[in-house]
């Protein structure tokens, strides 16, 4: 029966979901609010309106509104691109367009259409499609970023909108006829227009292709390479596009005189071809039609008109050189056609008047420069193309009302000579044309209207041409180029009749509409068959002739059995009438009111299909010839994971036209009308199968059973065509006469199998003209690697054993009994119910290939595995490519990690893998090479061998989900490496490696990319607010961005930052507490507080230098507020009233400017809170600008900050020209330091050219004279020093060398403030030159030391050298300096810069310069500050010198003081001042020298000396402090301090804080602004940004430090004379991030860790390992060697810096936030500091009855996993239904507890495995023997690892005595069944038939887990033993193992007594 049932399918087969489609935009649009929709409003229902033509019920007026906008309507379908939704579900998204609406919708099958985006734009759309456009990103990599993106073209201009929300707007320089979308971005295509004809002289054509790459890039012309030619523009106006595909990258063209059609590849042009192309014309030969670009009358019409086209007029760019990509495009154009170009205005810097809508407020160069800005900010909307038609006399009437640029008209293009090309961007090759044919070729051919790519099932690729006038599809088959793989080799033409077609590209198919209605579907050129739409009759199909379909059409090559027999027709005839149900289908529908289903009853006789359109995957909309349009679904080929797998090895390994008949036939049979149900697809499946390889399904009993396990009745038909159940009787009556119900009666279903195949009679025999008879041996090898592959997935080891029976049968009539028996025993109690078989004809003309990889022994997966534990000689594998990648895996990662070949997966793969080929013949040139284990001795280095097996299988995408599913004894080794590689993990591995190996805590520090991104400020996911009580604080303190969670952490036992936070606020009014005397009146007193008030804002206003340290880099701002700036509040309350203390009341002499400084420095304090990572722009920075005049100081100090935070190089060109014309003093000073600090080291040419207009000395000598500030000036020195720092630049060296002492000029110039000049001159001058020391290159001329020598010391000046002499011609007439040099002057900046080019170069005989004198003569003669100078310049020059210790300090002091003092008459106060001034100088340098380092050393040494000057102070009777005077010692003090706070930088040390504070309380007498700024500072430095980071000490750090704690502090707020107050900020420069903060990866939460620093050797110290509790400091990187987190609370993590420090830079940039995990039965130390807590856990692993001890409830202590803690809830308790399984509960426990406490929780499953295993054998309940499979592997590897001895012992995951008593249960259980049933074994053995009765199992499992092979062919060989040592000789080569061998040897000496005694050895 089986032919029949399936032979009135062939026809053709069923389309399912029928939906009626209407476009989800049409409804959106009608709510859309545009003046088209509003006249639509009143219409009728809109069926109607767009099915009607229009011309019925409308109103006039309206009649041609609806027909236009008809025709406008259109939309496209494309599958759901992945980025849009998380889920991963298949859905369609629609892009519609009607008017100059275009919406963006999507849905799927499950969910409702949504509108994704809907765009409105001003005027008609002719185009919108989707297109991706590659960004090359700006690092020299050649990974592009690609934009997904809608573009809208309309007629001047295309509007591109990207997913990620920017927008670009396009003008088109031309009109465009058409527009692409390809692999590289948009092809355009220009119309031709009559202005052509009249522009082009005979010889030139323009170019008629474009493409636009990006958005913001020019469009350039595209060139060709056709056939033969060559490269020349496209410029041919026969050629139109008519299709574009990105991958492959290839478009259609269709030539209109030819009439032939060609393909191209589109790729990047190659320079040759651009040199080709861009040659000048003058080369060219004058006649060549194609090619000639331009001639004298082009080049004269068309020019370069875009300089004069932007608003500025010429160059009005005002960038110098066009400095972008993108910067006027038209400024290069091809044949200089220009006037094509039009308006090229993408130059966004023209003024706002010109543009019809400007939407920012800032339209900055850079952002016109720049990809990254989103471009929609100025796009003028007027159009290119207007102007290109105006100005050629277009006919085009509307274009000459648009506006033109007013400056600009086609004159001017006349007037300009040069004229650069455009470079082309794409090139076309030509790959194939239609041949043309020798007749009219008028009738030839015409334009394809549709062109796709579609593929066949066995994966030939074809190019398909509809060509609608001849209804004819033609094919055009193609394949991939073997050398090159962008080239295409294009084969045959095939040709289809049809009136339409549409790909449905995941079923590698086509639908084919024929001429006569009827739909087809077609595999490639393979006709399948009809296709039935259920509910939609074919115009042919009416009942009275359906039985036209019986003869099978010319082209139907249906190959149809020869014993088709009568009831084939009598069966069609009942699939043909539809059942009564269909008449009863009517009554039941009516409550659908408007159901389509109602229209095709009634419609059927009139309507068609008149076209396919929208494929999307299978599904595709047929248009109706009413108008309707529906929406069918083509079934895919297999559903069930099985059947895939079996038709692609099919495929894979038949020659192709068998396989292609195959997959036709079953595709029909599977899919015909009224298919069967998923599950019994595979029967199917069988059944189709089988009767193709010629087996008579019917005679065999199983197959024949397989057809009654879900009835195929003919209602299923009806039933699914028609979604109705309202059934009546009449449908009984029908099923009752149906054929199907007698063949039922006559067949008893339950027959018992012995019945049925006793009575077969005779085996039957195979057909052997079956199309795949021959191919029986192949098919049935490559099933069996399936089959094998299937039981290494759990979850389809269940369609294994389906796969089984019928591999048992082909294995049976091939007779290849080894196979057989492989199957029996893998599934015993299946496979003896089966014992029918089939003859093979062996006749003389034997078609049968035996293929010579089909192998006498079967390939076994477990056995080669098996062998692989055992260290024995393993032959390669088979396996199919693609097909079975999970054996690949597998058998690979044994190979690797315990057969421990280093290169299996790379070099050696073909000694573990041999892959089959389909080709026939050359199967197996030569035969796979065995190796002996033994003679290679590989290096075990176990780790390296598990690592490189995770980063491997990671590589594979395999991941744990896919571990799940492997079982769980192949596992086992793999999860081994995993957990050796979770010890020990590697801290650069990729975030999927650290998701395999489970630690999380790793995946999360892998992830950084988003934790980058992420704004907030440690890590995402803390909670990072400040704490609520700011808030009440009322204004704000600019300090509430500390994260008090972690510096909570670092100093949790006090509230030190609460105490900084006080001591540094200024926003808040000073409490002024005066005690009015008696004596004193109400004014005085009045007056005196006022005093008090002045002396305490001394001290406010120094405040901010220190808290911009506090706070820097703390905040990220939000780009839509502007930054918060606490405001500085110089005002007083005078307790005990609160009455209001002002300085502004008239009674004091205030300084006029006096907070102009201080608001600076406040502003720098708040600019310098934002972190270097916020997301900062131009636009931003511009909106902080202050609105009120006053507020410009802050706004100037807020510019600084952002320069030393990095984000002033974002800010345009143009706002730094704005600010800097304003001509505001502070302004200029701050915006140049920021801008140099920004770009530090650099040499930026647009820096050094900003800074030379305010340096005189860097301008030409002839140039005007500027007037520029004093301070401005300072400022550009030290800023020329930042940009050219460490760079050894020559010019600027030696100016800044001549400004140290640059004389005062005549007429007051340079006379005041002279001494900062010269130092800053000095600073710069050491930062050009820094730590270069003698070897600068090319200076010796200048003699750079000697210089600064004199400089120094004194002396004759020099002459001026070169261009500034003139400048110096005349003396000043107020300052009477001689020719000598004015040391006061010139010493400091001498001093440093010397001290800055020797850094640490250890130059002795240029530290000797700066000893001090060693005469008291001549000691007088030296300023003691200078003195301090000198010691530090000298000391950080001996660097390797300075010693933490008070003796080295006091080395420095001269041997005169040192000694006795000599009775000659000495000034004291010199010698005094001396001394404390070198004494400070020294400190300064131990401060520099460990700064940041935390050496307790160097700070108890600072310390002292501190105590000793503070007791001079504070005794101020001693003649020391006389003699020295106040200002000398506090000055000295405030430099010790400072010395102190950078060494102890970042560390908020407790005695430093208590000095700091000491100060801060002292306000009055000498207690001036300076020194509190000094105090202030080093308050900030203690603390520097919160705790967060530290000083370095790297050669630009000392730089920075130099210029910022520069010794000589201002005396009042308005003090620059000898140093400039802002460069006190630099310090910021040195700051590094060393701070460390453990979070936890579950909490995210920071947490203590303990972390072990080892520090590299170095000449002071031996490598040293020490512990920190971190959150902490860490040294500086370059000093250590690793860092690790140590155990045993977390899991371990080593981050080695001898390789790189790149890693921990950037976590520690990152906030330092490094992830740890906890280990299970660990407590974070918070909750538990001392580990008493947890010892409690561990000290129960110790006792042996710690699992005894373990008490389910206390699992949470141990773990959060919330899948153990359940676990441990359901399975561990003593609940209700578990009483009798006591044991059980016991051994789960257990199990439960040696998971978590050894940390791998997912042993657990493989641990209850184990146990279940070992209990259904006990029970004798096991139907297959896989457990038994697994547990062999298990405890194969345990042997492994016990032979290979004891260290790798404790790497094995299996460490308890659980699998010893496993294996000896399954020992004993053996053994027993061994002993009672010796005779069924031996009968095995002899080669009997198998046992039928329950042994079968038993043995099947004795056999698997003894490891005993198959014995058909050696049973005799083994059977005449005589001996013992007989036996074990010829077992050797079964490779049966000897422990199982002496189980089975009573029974092979044929002695069953003596099997006891063995079994006791």
């Amino acid at each position: 029966m089986s032919e029949v049932v399936y032979e009135e399918t062939v026809t053709m087969i069923a389309a399912g979901e029928l939906q009626s489609f209407i476009p989800f935009g049409r409804e959106h649009c009608r709510n859309h609010p545009n003046a088209f929709n509003l006249q639509l409003r009143e219409l009728q229902p809109a069926s109607e309106l767009w099915s009607s033509d229009g011309a019925a019920g409308l109103v006039g007026s309206l009649q041609e509104v609806s027909l236009h906008e008809r025709d406008r309507e259109c939309w496209q379908l494309r599958k759901g691109w992945a980025g849009l939704q998380q889920e991963d579900v298949d859905f369609e998204e629609e892009l519609y367009t009607a008017g100059n609406v275009v919406v963006w919708s999507q849905g799927s099958s499950t969910q409702a259409s949504s509108v994704y985006k809907a765009f409105t734009v001003d005027s008609l759309v002719q185009k919108a499609l989707w297109c991706d456009f590659a960004v090359p990103q700006t690092e020299k990599d050649a990974e592009e970023e690609v934009e997904h993106t809608v573009c809208i073209m309309q007629s001047s201009c295309i509007n591109v909108h990207t997913v990620t929300g920017k927008d670009f707007i396009s003008p088109l320089p031309f009109q465009v006829s058409d527009v692409w979308p390809t692999k590289f971005g948009l092809v355009l295509e220009r119309k031709n227009t009559t202005s052509d004809s009249q522009l082009n002289t005979p010889c030139e054509p323009l170019p008629t292709v474009f493409s636009m790459m990006h958005p913001l890039d020019e469009i350039a012309p595209v060139v060709c390479k056709p056939t033969g030619n060559r490269v020349q523009y496209v410029s041919d106006t026969t050629m139109k596009i008519v299709f574009s595909c990105p991958e492959p990258s290839i478009m259609v063209s269709y030539d209109t005189t030819q009439g032939t059609h060609s393909v191209w590849a589109l790729r990047k042009v190659t320079q040759d071809e651009k040199n080709t192309v861009l040659r000048c014309p003058s080369e060219l030969p004058v006649g060549t039609p194609i090619g000639v670009m331009a001639s004298s009358f082009l080049t004269s019409h068309l020019q370069n008109i875009s300089r004069l086209d932007s608003p500025g007029g010429p160059g009005g760019t005002g960038h110098g050189p066009s400095t972008g990509p993108s910067c006027a495009v038209g400024t290069s154009s091809p044949l200089y056609y220009s006037v094509l170009h039009g308006h090229q205005s993408r130059i966004l810097m023209s003024s706002p008047g010109f543009h019809s809508r400007v939407s920012s407020p800032s339209i900055s160069s850079m952002a016109a420069l720049s990809r990254a800005h989103s471009p929609g900010m100025a796009a003028p909307s007027f159009s290119g193309a207007a102007r290109f038609n105006a100005s050629f006399h277009s006919p085009n009437p509307r274009a000459h009302g648009l506006l033109l640029s007013p400056n600009s008209t086609v004159n001017d293009t006349l007037l300009v000579p040069e004229m650069e090309p455009i470079i082309p961007d794409l090139c076309l090759e030509q790959l194939w044309s239609e041949p043309i044919s020798a007749g009219s070729h008028r009738e030839m051919s015409s334009q394809a209207s549709k062109v796709f790519l579609t593929s066949d099932l066995c994966e030939n690729q074809y190019l398909c041409l509809l060509v609608e006038s001849h209804q004819q599809l033609r094919c055009v088959k193609f394949i991939e180029s073997n050398n090159d793989a962008s080239q295409f080799i294009f084969a045959s033409v095939t040709a289809i009749p049809a009136k339409d077609a549409a790909p449905l590209e995941n079923i590698d198919a086509m639908l084919v509409l024929e001429a006569c209605g009827s739909l087809v579907l077609y595999t490639g050129v393979t006709r399948i068959s009809k296709v039935f739409v259920p509910g939609l009759l074919g115009p042919t199909f009416s009942m009275s002739n359906h039985s036209s379909h019986l003869t099978p059409g010319p082209g139907d090559n249906v190959s149809t059995p020869a014993n088709a027999g009568s009831r084939h027709l009598q069966r069609l005839d009942e699939a043909v009438m539809p059942s009564p149900v269909s008449e009863l289908r009517r009554p039941h529908i009516k409550h659908h009111e408007a159901s389509f289903m109602d229209d095709f009853s009634f419609q059927q006789a009139t309507c068609h299909i008149r076209a396919l359109r929208d494929p999307v995957c299978n599904r595709v909309s047929l248009e109706l010839s009413n108008g309707t349009i529906l929406r069918i679904s083509i079934p895919e080929i297999a559903t069930s994971e099985l059947v895939r797998k079996c038709l692609k090895a099919i495929r894979f390994i038949l020659p192709k036209e068998a396989a292609m008949k195959v997959l036709v036939k079953w595709y029909t049979i599977y899919n015909a009308p009224g298919g069967p149900s998923t599950h019994s697809e595979w029967n199917m499946f069988v059944t189709c199968f089988m009767t193709l390889m010629g087996y008579n399904t019917e005679r065999l009993v199983w197959t024949r059973n397989l057809q009654f396990e879900v009835p195929l009745s003919p209602v299923i038909a009806a039933k699914k065509a028609r979604p109705s159940d309202g059934g009546s009787d009449e449908d009984w009556d029908y099923l009752l006469g149906s054929h199907y119900h007698r063949q039922m009666i006559s067949q008893p279903v339950f027959a018992s199998p012995e019945s049925v195949s006793s009575a077969t009679g005779p085996a039957p025999k195979l057909d052997s003209s079956a199309p795949l008879f021959p191919h029986i041996p192949a098919l049935f090898y490559v099933l069996h690697l399936i089959y094998q592959e299937l039981l290494l997935d759990e979850l389809q080891r269940a369609s294994a054993s389906s796969l089984l029976c019928l591999l048992q049968q082909l294995a049976r009539d091939l007779q290849l009994d080894s196979y057989v028996d492989l199957y029996w025993r893998d599934y015993p109690s299946l496979i003896r119910c089966f014992n029918e078989s089939c003859l093979v004809d062996q006749g003389p003309n034997n078609q049968m290939h035996r293929p010579s990889f089909l192998r006498e022994d079967p390939p076994c997966v477990f056995n080669w595995l098996s062998s692989c534990l055992k260290g024995e000689e393993v032959p390669p594998f088979p396996y199919l490519p693609n097909i079975c990648q999970r054996t690949k895996l597998i058998v690979l990662s044994y190979a690797l990690y315990i057969t421990g070949d280093e290169n299996a997966t790379s070099t050696h793969m073909s000694k573990y893998l041999t892959k089959l080929s389909a080709v026939k013949g050359h199967k197996f040139s030569n035969e796979p090479h065995y190796r002996r284990q033994s003679s290679v001795h590989m290096k075990f280095s176990s780790e390296s061998l598990a690592e490189q097996l995770v980063v491997w299988l990671t590589s594979e995408a395999f991941t744990l989900k896919d571990l799940e599913s492997v079982p769980f004894g192949v596992a086992l080794p793999i999860r081994e490496a995993i957990y050796r590689c979770r010890e020990q993990p590697c801290s650069d591995w990729s975030e999927e490696v650290c998701l395999l190996i489970g630690r999380q805590d790793l995946t999360k520090q892998a992830h950084k990319m988003t934790l980058a991104k992420s704004k907030t400020s440690v890590g995402s996911g803390l909670s990072l607010e400040p704490p609520a009580s700011t808030e009440a604080d009322g204004e704000e303190d600019g300090m509430s961005d500390i994260i008090h969670e972690v510096t909570g952490l670092i100093w949790s036992q006090d509230l030190r930052v609460q105490e900084v936070r006080r001591l540094l606020q200024s926003s808040r009014p000073v409490r002024v507490s005066v005690v009015q005397l008696p004596e004193v009146s109400d004014h005085e007193y009045i007056e005196e507080k006022e005093n008090k008030l002045l002396q305490l804002c001394q001290r406010t206003m120094a405040l901010p230098v220190g808290r911009g340290l506090f706070t820097l880099f703390s905040y990220h701002p939000v780009p839509t507020e502007p930054l918060p700036v606490p405001k500085l509040n110089l005002t007083g309350r005078a307790p005990p009233r609160n009455a209001m203390v002002d300085l502004n009341s008239g009674n004091m002499d205030v300084p006029p400017n006096m907070t102009s400084w201080p608001s600076f420095h406040n502003g720098v304090a708040a600019g310098l809170k934002i972190a270097p990572a916020s997301q900062v722009d131009s636009a931003w920075i511009a909106y902080n600008k202050p609105k009120s005049p006053e507020l410009a100081n802050e706004y100037a100090g807020f510019l600084m900050a952002l320069g030393l935070n990095g984000h002033l190089t974002k800010l345009a060109t143009l706002n730094i020209h704005d600010y800097l014309t304003k001509g505001h003093e502070m302004t200029s000073i701050g915006l140049l330091l920021g801008v140099s600090a920004a770009k530090l080291g650099t040499m930026d040419m647009s820096v050094t050219r900003l800074l030379s207009i305010h340096i005189p000395a860097l301008l030409p000598p002839t140039s005007t004279e500027l007037d520029v500030p004093h301070n401005v000036q300072v400022a550009a020195v030290i800023g020329i020093g930042l940009v050219y720092q460490g760079t050894g630049h020559r010019h600027n060296a030696e100016v800044l060398l001549s400004e140290i002492g640059r004389p005062p000029g005549p007429e007051m110039e340079y006379c005041t403030d002279r001494e900062s000049y010269s130092l800053a001159a000095g600073l710069a001058l050491g930062m050009v030159c820094l730590g270069h020391g003698s070897n600068l290159i090319g200076m010796t001329d200048l003699n750079v030391p000697e210089q600064l020598y004199q400089y120094m010391v004194g002396g004759h000046r020099r002459a001026q050298p070169g261009a500034s002499r003139e400048r110096h011609k005349s003396p000043s007439y107020q300052i009477k300096e001689g020719d000598t040099i004015n040391v006061d002057v010139t010493c400091p900046g001498a001093t440093l810069s010397l001290a800055m080019i020797y850094l640490k170069t250890n130059n002795r005989s240029i530290a000797d310069w700066l000893k001090p004198p060693d005469t008291w003569f001549l000691l007088d003669f030296i300023k003691p500050e200078f003195l301090l100078l000198r010691t530090l310049a000298r000391c950080i020059i001996m660097w390797d010198e300075i010693l933490p210790n008070a003796e080295w300090v006091k080395s420095n002091i001269p041997q005169i003081m040192r000694g006795t003092l000599p009775s000659e008459d000495i000034n004291m106060e010199t010698m005094t001042q001396a001394q404390d001034y070198i004494t400070a100088g020294a400190c300064m340098a131990l401060g520099l020298r460990f700064a940041g380092s935390a050496n307790s050393d160097a700070f108890d040494c600072l310390y002292e000396f501190a105590r000793t000057f503070m007791k001079h102070i504070m005794t101020f009777s001693g003649t020391n402090a006389v003699q020295t005077g106040f200002y000398n010692l506090q000055t000295g003090l405030s430099m010790i301090l400072l010395a102190m706070s950078m060494v102890m930088a970042g560390t908020g040390n407790l005695k430093v804080l208590q000095l700091c504070r000491f100060f801060h309380k002292r306000t009055g007498g000498e207690m001036n602004y300076g020194f509190h700024m000094a105090h202030h500072m080093a308050l900030g430095l203690l603390f520097l940004g919160g705790g967060r980071y530290s000083l370095s000490t790297s050669n630009s750090a000392i730089a920075a430090l130099l210029c910022a704690l520069y010794p000589h502090f201002p005396a009042h707020s308005t003090d620059n004379r000898y140093h400039l107050q802002a460069l006190r900020h630099l310090a910021v420069l040195a700051a590094e991030p060393r701070l460390l903060v453990p979070v936890d990866v579950d909490s995210l939460k920071p947490c203590y860790a303990l972390l072990e620093v080892t520090y590299k050797e170095t000449k002071w110290y031996d490598e040293t390992t020490v512990e920190l509790m971190a959150p902490t400091m860490l040294p500086e990187l370059h000093l250590l060697k690793r860092v690790k987190v140590k155990g045993p609370r977390y899991w371990e993590l080593s981050v080695d810096l001898s390789k790189e420090t790149q890693h921990l830079k950037s976590i520690l940039s990152r906030d330092g936030v490094l992830y740890v995990k906890l280990r299970a039965g660990q407590l974070p130390y918070k909750d538990d500091p001392q580990g008493w807590k947890s010892l409690l856990a561990s000290t129960v692993n110790h006792r042996l009855s710690g699992a005894g001890a373990f008490k389910p409830g206390a699992i949470s202590t141990l773990t959060s996993d919330p899948v153990l803690v359940s676990f441990a809830e359901l399975f561990c308790k003593n609940s209700e239904g578990m009483k009798h399984r006591e044991e059980t509960l016991v051994l789960f426990s257990a199990m439960l507890y040696e998971c978590v406490t050894q940390e791998c929780p997912e042993m657990l499953p493989t641990y209850i495995a184990i146990e279940q295993a070992v209990g259904d054998l006990r029970q004798g309940a096991l139907l297959q023997t896989f457990p038994l499979w697994q547990l062999r592997l298990v405890v194969e590897l345990w042997d492994s690892r016990l032979l290979r001895g004891s260290e790798s012992r404790h790497a094995a995951l299996l460490t308890s005595e659980f699998l010893p008593v496993m294996k000896n249960m399954v020992d004993v259980i053996l053994d027993k069944w061994l002993k009672d049933n010796a005779a069924v074994v031996k009968s095995y053995m002899t080669g009997e038939s198998f046992p039928k009765d329950v042994q079968c199992v038993v043995l099947a499992c004795f056999l698997v887990y003894r490891s005993i092979p198959y014995m058909k062919n050696s049973h005799s060989h083994l059977e005449g033993c005589s001996s013992m040592g007989d036996l074990i000789s010829r077992s050797s080569e079964l490779g049966i193992p000897l422990r199982d061998l002496l189980r089975l040897a009573p029974l092979l000496l044929g002695s069953t007594a003596g099997l006891p005694s063995l079994l006791g050895l």
